[in-house]
């Protein structure tokens, strides 16, 4: 059962269910594909086919970017590694970073080349230094796009070059900006960089947003097949979104809608901390312990998105979950219980409780004791 407190504090929760859900603040986008995700909690906050097949085109670069950060992050390489240029990469058409057949390239002016200049040929001399060929480096991408939650995508390549069975969707590749700021904080400049020269190439980074609003990152993207596209991520006032938009006409409304769709997102909503690391959220019952009740707290900061206007009334219920009584014996940390609330039997969003403290589990007198007095408020003092 919630305590007076937290059910004071569960009240404002109730008018967070934006998610996903338009109907509250009418916003439109001419972008194919949109997805807006507020980054320290992973609310969505417009979507629009988000979860759509797509071509990402070189916003797959990002997932290149990923792959190289992993490998620098456990040592595989150096940032001062130089690898070969071969053939097969210096004849890769479109975009280029303009490397030199069987010249030497090292891996920072490669992922500068693949993040700036959006380099296909960057791309594929990465690809080919790290795994021996692209094809494998591929699967690679495939398998950390699968331990970060995009669900929906497959790589067939590390520049973004058409292949039929190469595709993602906005909210995956959302999910990857997400996993790049989180993971690799300390490479993440890279995409705020707005200009590199190499080969005497002077050339400039097509994110006409960087630094501009508090948009820091990440990379923009073009096929035929899939028009015009851009993931970015911004930070204002402590707050970071994530926004990608595809499927648009010019570089110029790109970058327009995802500066619409950046701005709806600071300007409609804000984040509020439900309950810090470590503090009480409820009390629940203990079963064959040496104390009788266990304080349930939370296993990480509980933060979630309000929308700044009330919309609407949703019905949405707000409950602590766990199975009434918990046995002793208890471990300080061990899961005891789950916040979830809920629309319509839907979780729209859960997160873990642990236990506050140990609780060693009473004598056989102790469990003996409970015993009867279960039995005895059961079936006897209830008649």
């Amino acid at each position: 059962m919630i305590n007076l407190k937290t059910y004071i504090r569960y009240f404002v929760i109730i008018f967070s269910t934006i998610l996903a859900d338009n109907a509250a603040y009418a916003f439109e986008t001419s972008a194919k594909q949109a997805y807006l995700m507020d980054f320290n909690t992973g609310t969505c906050l417009f979507d629009k086919n988000g979860e759509k097949r797509m071509v990402p085109s070189s916003m797959t670069k990002v997932m290149t970017a990923y792959v190289v950060f992993s490998n620098l992050k456990e040592n595989n390489i150096d940032l001062h590694d130089e690898f070969l240029v071969s053939e097969n990469a210096w004849r890769t058409g479109g975009t280029k970073m303009f490397v030199n057949l069987n010249s030497k390239v090292r891996v920072e002016d490669l992922l500068r080349g693949v993040i700036v200049q959006s380099g296909n040929d960057a791309s594929k001399v990465l690809a080919e230094g790290i795994h021996g060929e692209e094809s494998i480096f591929a699967e690679s991408m495939n398998e950390h796009a699968k331990q970060i939650g995009m669900h929906r995508s497959n790589f067939k390549n590390a520049s973004g070059l058409p292949h039929e069975e190469h595709y993602s969707t906005a909210k995956d590749i959302a999910v990857l900006a997400a996993a790049i700021v989180k993971d690799f904080p300390e490479y993440y400049n890279y995409f705020s960089e707005a200009e590199f020269k190499y080969n005497n190439i002077h050339q400039y980074n097509k994110n006409t947003l960087l630094g501009k609003k508090g948009v820091d990152g990440l990379k923009t993207g073009h096929t035929d097949a899939g028009g015009f596209g851009v993931v970015v991520s911004a930070k204002r006032d402590g707050r970071r979104l994530i926004a990608v938009v595809n499927g648009l006409n010019s570089e110029k409304e790109r970058i327009r809608e995802a500066d619409k769709l950046l701005s709806y997102g600071f300007s409609n909503f804000f984040n509020k901390k439900l309950f810090s690391a470590d503090e009480e959220v409820t009390v629940v019952d203990v079963w064959y312990g040496k104390q009788n009740e266990l304080a349930a707290v939370a296993a990480k900061d509980i933060e979630v998105v309000l929308p700044k206007i009330i919309g609407k009334k949703n019905k949405q219920t707000t409950k602590v979950v766990y199975n009434s009584p918990i046995k002793a014996p208890i471990k300080k940390g061990d899961i005891i219980a789950q916040l979830r609330i809920e629309e319509n039997n839907q979780v729209l969003f859960s997160t873990d409780l642990v236990a506050k403290e140990d609780v060693a589990q009473a004598n056989i007198l102790g469990r003996a004791t409970q015993n009867i007095r279960y039995y005895w408020n059961k079936y006897i003092k209830s008649k």
